[in-house]
């Protein structure tokens, strides 16, 4: 995990100090004649803790904690839960996890898990513990704690997950946190199931080995979601790599493209799952140029007609390559149109404004500045503020001004450096605290006219 930024750091430290002194009050007020189920809960939410998703590097990943928290809600109060979650702390996870990430983790649990049982107890009146004459009364407060403690989740999280990658921890929300609510939301049922088969069954302790099966398929299910995420991105690089093994000197092109794609994203605050789609359309914008004859790609002179005409075709070809590749749902439209210009000059449709996907707009301004800043057959690579400049100059004809902007303002924040830049993953957070070719190349601006376009 990349070194947190100071305002990340000043964060964990004001949320670990909130649930520090939340541990406190509930020492105090801590359910005296229930410590014996508070134990028994805090290692089974330890046990739940540690089964993440094999491989889970980011700032965010998926556990199984959040049943146990909303389990010990109506068998042990807000006090006995925010105890309970503080036990994340103690999670383990094979591949090794920072003490930053452990603290994070087991605060952000205990304050959701505190939440989450003062509004329980809140709309709940009885004593603790589930009997079968509380239902169906207790429904409505149990799914309001589970609403307050998947939100208090989220939140924490959102701005973890923001301050970390410099984007705003509403458009993480919005992206990542908001596609797992339901999901969230449906493991209040097991936190139930175990209340219920707790008390309401009594069948005591044991109800926690009769959990530990679902949990483990739960376990399991994720485990086989987050293989097929690296499944996907081993895909596209496979398919990535066979485009730049054509020519030397676009090696890492696509790369860079992605990666400036989704800063440009980013700055303009798109989604974080469409920013995951962009950053597959980046990679694989030029795919279509498998079909075009490495002679052509490695010409250094000019092209005659036959040979623009091939390259012209590429995106058509890029498209056809893809598109039965359900997972890039909409990069199709920024490898189909990223060479399309907005005063209607481009190909391979000829649109132009609006109606070149927002996709295919974001990638026009990344390809073309990666061709400028980077070295090819033909001539040396571009400053940063010369590359700018030819941007800005084919603003409003070419490219869309704001993307260009967009760039320029990313480039001033985070600076580049080719040589170096990797692809920015987009967050996976769904719970814990844990992201041309050759001018006449033609995506070179330099050489405006679309006839020099490759």
């Amino acid at each position: 995990m990349p070194e947190l930024s100071l305002p990340a750091r000043l964060y964990v430290a004001l949320v670990v100090l909130g649930a520090s002194v939340l541990l406190g009050f509930a020492i105090v007020n801590r359910p005296v004649g229930r410590m014996d189920i508070v134990a028994i809960l805090l290692l089974l939410h330890v046990v739940s803790e540690s089964l993440l998703t094999r491989g889970s590097r980011d700032m965010a990943s998926i556990t199984l904690g959040s049943v146990t928290s909303l389990a010990a809600i109506p068998l042990v109060g807000m006090w006995g839960a925010a105890i309970a979650a503080w036990s994340a702390v103690l999670a383990h996870n094979p591949e090794g996890t920072p003490v930053v990430k452990r603290l994070f983790n087991g605060a952000q649990m205990s304050l959701s898990a505190g939440a989450a049982g003062a509004v329980y107890e809140l709309l709940h009146k009885g004593e603790l513990g589930l009997e079968a004459s509380d239902f169906p009364q207790v429904l409505g407060p149990i799914l309001a704690a589970d609403i307050v403690h998947c939100a208090v989740n989220g939140v924490l999280v959102a701005i973890i997950v923001g301050l970390h990658n410099r984007v705003s921890p509403v458009v993480v929300f919005q992206g990542t946190m908001a596609r797992s609510v339901m999901a969230y939301l449906a493991y209040g049922l097991f936190g139930v199931s175990l209340a219920v088969l707790w008390d309401g069954a009594e069948v005591g302790p044991a109800a926690a080995v009769l959990l530990l099966l679902p949990l483990f398929v739960a376990r399991w299910a994720y485990a086989q979601y987050a293989e097929e995420q690296r499944a996907y991105d081993r895909t596209v690089r496979t398919l990535m790599a066979a485009v730049e093994t054509k020519d030397v000197y676009t090696r890492g092109h696509s790369e860079r493209v992605s990666a400036a794609s989704v800063l440009v994203a980013r700055t303009i605050g798109m989604r974080e799952d469409r920013v995951a789609s962009l950053r597959y359309a980046g990679m694989l914008h030029d795919i279509g140029k498998l079909g075009v004859p490495t002679r052509v790609l490695q010409k250094s002179g000019g092209l005659t007609d036959d040979e623009f005409a091939s390259i012209q075709r590429h995106p058509v070809q890029g498209l056809e390559i893809v598109r039965e590749i359900d997972f890039l749902a909409e990069a199709n439209a920024g490898i189909m149109h990223h060479h399309e210009r907005l005063d209607g000059l481009g190909y391979p449709m000829g649109l132009r404004g609006a109606e070149i996907p927002e996709f295919a707009r974001v990638i026009a301004v990344a390809d073309a500045f990666d061709s400028m800043t980077t070295t090819r057959s033909y001539r040396g690579a571009r400053s940063l503020d010369e590359a700018v400049v030819e941007l800005r100059r084919c603003a409003g004809t070419q490219f869309d001004a704001a993307m260009v902007e967009a760039l320029v303002r990313s480039l001033d924040e985070h600076g580049w450096n080719p040589e170096t830049v990797q692809v920015f993953s987009p967050p996976d957070a769904t719970q814990v605290f844990d992201q041309d070719r050759r001018a006449f190349d033609h995506d070179d601006p330099a050489s405006s006219l679309v006839e020099d376009s490759r």
